[in-house]
């Protein structure tokens, strides 16, 4: 029986509607970077227009965020969104294909994957991300976080875990918390 191969670097996959998805993935980064992993951080719907304390904490541990979306999908239009995943797979493309990270963290791309109310496979074409996420360098470890996983990104992924909320404070009407959510 032939033994796997420990070394090819796995998938792992947050997605539910529980919330923790991001979180889980940037604790990741966290312990990697602490054993000398290079981390990458690509956020696919957070803006840079906004301040995020995991951005503010990454900066000063060395690891590498981008933040290249434009935000909400309500709050922009089509266009700016569209545009904005464009940039940001291409970018994405590019990062992960140049060898340099070890770790490689696409927050939120499951998100951006199902956006139904406008067109977004000709600017982030599900084809190119199981592609990208079968042909990435050798031995690195890629996280996709984010609501509503396509069956096909679960289907190429090592690990999947799913968010389950239980009981939530949004519920009761509190708003997303500085330090908790953002």
């Amino acid at each position: 029986m032939a033994q796997p191969d420990k070394k090819r670097g796995l998938v792992l996959v947050y997605t539910g509607d529980g919330k923790g998805k991001t979180t889980a993935a940037l604790g990741l980064a966290v312990r990697a970077a602490g054993r000398g992993k290079r981390v990458l951080v690509i956020q696919f719907i957070k803006s840079p227009e906004r301040t995020y304390g995991e951005k503010i904490i990454f900066d000063k541990l060395g690891i590498e965020m981008y933040q290249k979306g434009v935000g909400f999908t309500w709050l922009k239009t089509p266009e700016e969104h569209r545009e904005a995943l464009k940039s940001a797979w291409a970018f994405t493309k590019e990062k992960v294909m140049n060898g340099k990270y070890d770790v490689v963290i696409l927050d939120e791309l499951n998100n951006a994957l199902a956006i139904h109310t406008f067109p977004i496979d000709d600017v982030l074409p599900l084809a190119e991300v199981l592609e990208l996420m079968e042909k990435r360098p050798y031995g690195m470890h890629m996280v996709i976080t984010g609501r509503n996983a396509k069956p096909e990104v679960l289907d190429k992924a090592d690990l999947v875990t799913e968010m389950k909320p239980i009981k939530h404070y949004y519920d009761e009407g509190i708003p997303a918390v500085q330090g908790i959510e953002f």
